[in-house]
């Protein structure tokens, strides 16, 4: 299937996409500032650089996309038909990265939690967000 778009119009549809501040990751910001909660973002003295770091807690939360980190059996992860073997090198070189973080993370002690894209989706938003305070809270070194 060939692409929609000339390489021009894709290259720069692309370039838009952002890594940092992503809407996601601002609904889940704006939720814990919101509860009291006080974090920094995207420190890159740790491991991955997550998202949201809550040193008080001795916690940091990681906002995934679902197509960018390959979450398995979501509706929102659909390898493209273009470029197949291309996109399927990048997205599991995004996995092996995100399972080194996590295990250096673990190692200094810290607890991680991943918020996928799709549990910010609405009909999911109010139960992923109500159920992240506890989860900051509680004493389990990692959560998904």
């Amino acid at each position: 299937m060939a692409d929609v778009h000339d390489r021009e119009t894709r290259s720069f549809n692309m370039s838009r996409i952002k890594g940092k501040n992503t809407k996601p990751e601002m609904m889940v910001r704006k939720f814990l500032f919101a509860n009291g909660f006080r974090f920094r973002i995207h420190v890159k003295e740790l491991p991955g650089k997550p998202d949201i770091v809550l040193p008080k807690y001795k916690t940091v939360i990681f906002v995934h996309g679902c197509f960018w980190h390959g979450h398995a059996g979501c509706k929102y992860f659909v390898v493209p038909k273009t470029k197949t073997e291309w996109w399927l090198n990048k997205i599991n070189g995004n996995i092996r990265n995100d399972q080194k973080y996590h295990a250096l993370l673990l190692e200094k002690g810290w607890k991680v939690i991943y918020i996928w894209e799709c549990g910010l989706k609405p009909g999911n938003i109010q139960q992923t967000l109500v159920n992240l305070p506890p989860e900051i809270l509680s004493s389990k070194d990692e959560l998904y």
